[in-house]
């Protein structure tokens, strides 16, 4: 670890090294709910923008601009490697990202590539260091990719699914297919988080967000040794989170697959979480996301019967138990990282 990387809270909770208060950041903290966002995304396509360095860069920073935070995470998406992939989506308006061409077939698979992350997600690498340079001496910088899971599962069902049925289908019936698919993928996100440490970033995080729909016994078998094939090939010389949502049932596996913190969402308390992961690891979590929509009364109440929860010790950085959700209200989530140092600090 860097000499001049001790002053970064975050990064100390990450290595659960003590801090004057609990770090806090928020996943989707540059996005929907900001009013210079919303002024950006009237003239650039969702794409567009995380496909320009500049633009990139720049609404990274906005909320960095607007709130006390303790981490930047750099703008971009977890479907970013599969177009070098040679996968085409599209973001379409109320549906959220679009495959038009799903790959189920061995053949769809194996035509996949392996991507070269300095030549196809140069903009990403260039938007990381933009970032970091206005960055430099205040606050680290996060980077990150999906999970082979959560990637896979998007690629097979065409996009979002309620029962991913087709996503287990293949996992159950054509386990040869599977393994060849989470193989490819993972080698992919080795690359790319690798990449992205190279450029600049100080911390990583895999977000395994459609995880939760499996039991423990098919995580452990067709997800866990991909997810554990990920966090083993990235440089160790950043902190790794590992974040799934609807994962109280898997804690315990993902722990195994590896991270040097455990991001939790809001269906398993603080100290639960904790008790069954011990405390050889941080945590990160765990408040629901609509909580900001009440008064400020009640966020104060959640955040102090989170902070009673971990206790004060260190590893713990506080976040939502997934990401900020469109119109939450800018002073709510201003109160609440001022309320999160306030507390913690005491």
């Amino acid at each position: 670890m860097k000499a001049s990387e001790d002053q970064y809270p975050f990064l100390r909770a990450c290595r659960r090294q003590p801090t004057e208060y609990t770090p806090i950041w928020l996943m989707r903290q540059a996005g929907r709910y900001l009013k210079e966002y919303r002024a950006l995304r009237k003239k650039y396509s969702f794409l567009e923008m995380c496909k320009n360095p500049e633009l990139a860069a720049q609404v990274t920073l906005q909320p960095i601009d607007k709130f006390k935070l303790d981490a930047a995470i750099i703008f971009s998406d977890i479907l970013i490697p599969l177009g070098p992939m040679g996968v085409e989506f599209e973001f379409a308006k109320g549906e959220g990202p679009v495959f038009r061409h799903p790959l189920r077939e061995r053949k769809d698979v194996e035509r996949l590539r392996i991507i070269e992350p300095e030549e196809d997600v140069s903009f990403l690498l260039k938007a990381i260091q933009i970032v970091r340079k206005e960055l430099e001496g205040k606050i680290p910088l996060i980077g990150f990719c999906g999970a082979p899971f959560t990637l896979a599962s998007y690629l097979i069902e065409g996009g979002h699914s309620r029962d991913y049925l087709l996503t287990k289908s293949m996992m159950y019936q054509d386990h040869a297919t599977w393994n060849i698919f989470m193989e490819k993928i993972s080698e992919v996100l080795i690359r790319y988080l690798n990449a992205q440490i190279r450029a600049g970033v100080q911390a990583v995080q895999v977000f395994d967000s459609w995880v939760g729909c499996l039991s423990p016994r098919d995580y452990e078998g067709y997800v866990l040794p991909y997810s554990k094939k990920v966090m083993d090939g990235v440089g160790k010389q950043v902190p790794l989170i590992h974040f799934a949502t609807s994962s109280s049932t898997l804690l315990e596996l993902m722990k195994r697959a590896g991270g040097d913190v455990i991001g939790v969402d809001w269906r398993v308390d603080i100290s639960e979480a904790w008790t069954r992961l011990g405390h050889h690891v941080a945590i990160q979590g765990n408040l629901d996301p609509v909580i900001l929509f009440g008064s400020v009364d009640l966020i104060q109440k959640e955040v102090k019967a989170i902070l009673n929860l971990a206790k004060g010790r260190p590893g713990h950085i506080f976040n939502l138990g997934h990401g900020i959700l469109p119109n939450t209200p800018v002073d709510h989530v201003a109160a609440l990282v001022n309320m999160v140092h306030e507390y913690s600090s005491r």
